[in-house]
C-alpha cells in the first residue's frame, strides 16, 4: 500500500509501479478521488479477497485509501510518501487498517513532531545524503519588492536560454482574501499579524494573467488544486513537454512534479510558507543538468525585518540545503508539538513548545540518542520497572495511568 498526498503524485507512482512490476505479472491498482465508482468497488473487492490468486497485491492511492470499506486481506508493507503532507490521524488510520504490516514513511523534510519522535527513538531513520549524478545545488536568494524589475529580467533570461519557470503563489484568486478563507492574510506562520503591513497577496489566477501581458511572447499557464483532474493533467503535461514557459501555481506542485528542464523557482509572499514547505518547493527545480535557482520574494527580506521570525526563516533556507538539517531547524523554531493524545476528543499538535522540563535537550540530537539508548537498556533489564519505583510513578503520571497499572 502506497499513499501519496496528491493525485498527480499518485498517478506518477502508479505509472512507475506498473512498468516495474507489470513484467513480473504483479497487478497494481490506483485508488484516487477521480477513480470511477465501479473501478473503486472492483479494487476494494480485490484488496480484501481471501484468495491470494485473486487478490490485488499493490495499490497506490491518495486519502481515498482511508475511506470506509477499504480493507486489506494480507497487509505486508505500508508506505506513506511525502509524510509531512498528512496529519497524525490520517497516518494512524492507514496503519490501523494494516495492523502488523511493516511501515515506511518518506519525506525530504520531516515535520517537527516526526523529528522529535526520531530523537526519542520511536522511529528509525534512513538518510539518503547524496544527490543523483549530474545535479547541482539550487542557489537560493531572499529578496523584497525592490528587486521586482531585476527578477522579471532574470525570468526572461532563463526562458530565452531554453529553461522553464515556476512561480508559486499562496492563494488561488483574490476573492479568497475577501471572504476570509485565507487566514494567512491576517496571521503568518510565525504568528505575527499581517493586517497592518499591507503586503498584497499574489494569487495564481490574477498573477498569471498579469504575466501573460508582461511576457506576450511566452506561454504562461496556471494550475491549482480546485481545477478538475483532466485540466491539471493537461497543464502539467504541456509544462513537462516544454510547451509552457512559465507555470504559475499554488503549492499543488509541491510534490510529485518532475520537470528536469525547469530551472527557476520563484515563491511569492514566501513568509507565508514554512521552512519544510519552501524546501519542498525548491526541490521542483534542479532536477536536470541545467543550473537552477530559487528566489524567495518577501518584505521580510528587507534589512529592517531580517531579525523577525519570518526573516530568520527565509535567511536560514538560503544557507541550508540538506532537508534533514532544515527539518531540525524547523523543530528548533516551531517545537515538536504533542507526542500523545490527551483525551478522546483532543487533537494532537504537530508543532509548538515541548511540555517537558528538559525542553532544551531537543537542541542536542546526540544527547537525545544517548538518553534513548540508556532508556532502552533499562527497560530491557527491568521491563515492568519494578526496581525503579520513582520512575514508574513518573510514567504513570505522564500517561495518566492508575496506580497498579503498567501497559
Amino acid at each position: 500500500v502506497l499513499m501519496a498526498p496528491t493525485e498527480i503524485l499518485a498517478r506518477q507512482h502508479y505509472a512507475d509501479f506498473c512498468e516495474l512490476f507489470g513484467s513480473l505479472g504483479i497487478d497494481c491498482g490506483l485508488l484516487i478521488g477521480a477513480t470511477t465508482a465501479a473501478e473503486k468497488r472492483r479494487i476494494k473487492e480485490r484488496l480484501a479477497h481471501p484468495d491470494p490468486t485473486q487478490r490485488l497485491n499493490i495499490v497506490v492511492g491518495t486519502q481515498a485509501l482511508l475511506s470506509d470499506g477499504t480493507e486489506f486481506a494480507a497487509p505486508g508493507l505500508v508506505v506513506t510518501d511525502e509524510q509531512h503532507r498528512f496529519g497524525v490521524d490520517q497516518r494512524a488510520t492507514l496503519a490501523g487498517k494494516n495492523a502488523g504490516a511493516h511501515l515506511l514513511v518518506m519525506s525530504a523534510t520531516p515535520i517537527p513532531r516526526s523529528m522529535a519522535l526520531i530523537l526519542y527513538g520511536d522511529l528509525d531513520i534512513s538518510k539518503i545524503n547524496g544527490m543523483p549524478p549530474g545535479r547541482q545545488r539550487v542557489d537560493t536568494f531572499a529578496v523584497d519588492e525592490s528587486y521586482r524589475q531585476r527578477l522579471e529580467v532574470f525570468i526572461e533570461k532563463q526562458v530565452e536560454s531554453g529553461g522553464q519557470v515556476y512561480i508559486v503563489c499562496p492563494a488561488v484568486e483574490e476573492k479568497e482574501d475577501e471572504e476570509g478563507d485565507l487566514l494567512l492574510s491576517e496571521v503568518g506562520l510565525d504568528g505575527q499579524s499581517r493586517k497592518d503591513e499591507g503586503t498584497p497577496l499574489k494569487t495564481a489566477v490574477e498573477y498569471s494573467a498579469a504575466l501573460s501581458e508582461r511576457f506576450p511572447r511566452y506561454n504562461v499557464e496556471f494550475i491549482h488544486g480546485r481545477m478538475k483532474s483532466a485540466e491539471k493533467d493537461r497543464v502539467m503535461s504541456e509544462f513537462a513537454e516544454g510547451r509552457v514557459n512559465i507555470l504559475v501555481s499554488t503549492t499543488v506542485i509541491e510534490v510529485g512534479v518532475n520537470v528536469p528542464n525547469a530551472c527557476l523557482m520563484i515563491v511569492e509572499n514566501a513568509d507565508r510558507f514554512g521552512l519544510s514547505q519552501l524546501h519542498q518547493l525548491r526541490g521542483r527545480v534542479g532536477r536536470g543538468k541545467r543550473k537552477s535557482y530559487c528566489v524567495l520574494v518577501s518584505d521580510f527580506a528587507q534589512e529592517s525585518k531580517k531579525e523577525s521570525p519570518a526573516g530568520k526563516r527565509l535567511r536560514s533556507l538560503c544557507k541550508l540545503y540538506d532537508g534533514y538539517e532544515i527539518a531540525e531547524q524547523d523543530l528548533v523554531m516551531r517545537g515538536p508539538g504533542d507526542f500523545f493524545r490527551g483525551g478522546s476528543d483532543s487533537t494532537i499538535r504537530q508543532s509548538g513548545g515541548i511540555r517537558l522540563n528538559l525542553a532544551e535537550s531537543c537542541d542536542d540530537p546526540q544527547l537525545m540518542s544517548s538518553a534513548f539508548a540508556e532508556a532502552a537498556s533499562l527497560v530491557a533489564a527491568d521491563p515492568t520497572l519494578s526496581e525503579h519505583s520513582g520512575l514508574i510513578e513518573r510514567v504513570r503520571s505522564l500517561f495518566s495511568l492508575e496506580a497498579g497499572t503498567m501497559n
